[in-house]
């Protein structure tokens, strides 16, 4: 990982004042622009049920949502690199499981060919790659599937999404799905679940003015746990201010099962910097912690590679295997060039998902851009479409 904010994801920084003052939406607001424009668009949630529930990755999805990345001012030179490597991550999860690309209207044409006929690619203007924050994170209650739609606004205004800030609406309001607006800014990679309502999260990139403003961690954390079904939140510090995201917990910890994570460990030798001190506190807190169903935690290693090894290495590349994504019946990681780390970190999942294929990909230009498999997939929980 590195110290410098991501080049690519970062680069519009500049406009992003712009962007919002478009939108009409406070940098750190909930602020809705469609909703303004049309108040009878607006669902409401009913009151929480005792069913609802966020499911783990590890459940059946009924689709896995992606984004074709849409703007060069972003990604510059590598934008055909970096749609290469987004058209691969689809094909190789269509293999197993409906996928279906969001693009412009007149970039569609291109994202299908590119993607192949395996791969669903609907008319959805997006801005960038990174479906796993702009798609609304879902939870079932009742028997049905919702989505929440965490207010997207750029992780926290550092790029334009005038589009990506309008996917949960438009997504949800396509496929028929009920959507709760919540009263937080934030995105779905700053989520971890075990499916049996525990939520693991780091502080930095939810308690923080550049996505909420004036609220605590408590009135923050008792909103999670009444919008997603949760019991017990576990916190974790992370690191502010030094990727976009303020560090996601997706590169950090996952689960792989109730009570069993894998943490991000930085390669041996390695100096230490912002990011290994973040993993020795998760590893602090992890270690002292339990679940929402009491139990001790199971914490597996999980080794970066050596920088000196990896392909395509820069200073905003994100070298960390946690970033994996877990489908119907593969999971998909990156490999990055090292080969030992790379066949030990494929040996480390097989390990947990012994009934699943285990996918290597390459994603050097996505991983250039400081994200991953995750960051680029999002699924919707339910029955396989077909």
């Amino acid at each position: 990982m590195s110290d410098l904010p991501p080049s690519r994801r970062s680069a519009l920084r500049v406009l992003a004042g712009i962007g919002a003052l478009a939108l009409g939406a406070s940098a750190c607001g909930t602020g809705d622009p469609e909703r303004a424009a049309d108040p009878s668009a607006t669902e409401q949630a009913s009151p929480q049920d005792e069913d609802r529930r966020m499911p783990a990755e590890w459940e059946s999805h009924a689709r896995t949502f992606m984004s074709w990345p849409a703007l060069a001012s972003v990604w510059e030179d590598d934008l055909p690199f970096v749609r290469e490597d987004i058209a691969r991550i689809a094909r190789a999860i269509s293999a197993y499981e409906s996928v279906v690309m969001m693009a412009r209207p007149d970039q569609r044409a291109a994202a299908q060919k590119a993607c192949g006929s395996g791969v669903e690619v609907i008319d959805l203007p997006v801005d960038d790659l990174w479906a796993r924050d702009t798609v609304p994170v879902f939870i079932e209650e009742d028997g049905k599937v919702a989505g929440v739609d965490f207010n997207f606004n750029g992780w926290g205004d550092k790029q334009v999404h005038d589009n990506d800030a309008l996917v949960g609406r438009l997504l949800l309001r396509k496929y028929g799905i009920p959507r709760i607006q919540a009263p937080l800014v934030a995105e779905g990679g700053s989520f971890e679940t075990d499916g049996e309502r525990t939520l693991l999260i780091t502080e930095s990139s939810i308690v923080n003015d550049n996505r909420n403003r004036g609220k605590s961690r408590a009135q923050i954390e008792a909103e999670l746990k009444e919008l997603l079904g949760m019991e017990k939140v576990i916190w974790l510090k992370g690191v502010r201010g030094e990727d976009i995201t303020d560090a996601h917990v997706d590169s950090l910890v996952r689960f792989t099962a109730p009570g069993v994570v894998l943490l991000d460990r930085a390669f041996p030798g390695t100096p230490p910097d912002s990011w290994s001190r973040s993993s020795e506190q998760a590893l602090s807190v992890l270690s002292e912690a339990t679940d929402a169903q009491g139990r001790a935690f199971d914490i597996i290693d999980l080794p970066q590679p050596d920088p000196d090894l990896v392909t395509g290495y820069s200073d905003a590349f994100l070298s960390t295997y946690a970033n994996f994504y877990i489908g119907n019946d593969a999971v998909y990681m990156p490999k990055f060039g090292d080969q030992k780390a790379d066949a030990r970190a494929r040996g480390i999942l097989q390990e947990q998902f012994p009934k699943r294929d285990i996918v290597q990909l390459s994603i050097d230009t996505i991983a250039t851009g400081g994200g991953g498999i995750h960051c680029a997939t999002h699924e919707q929980p339910g029955k396989p479409v077909a």
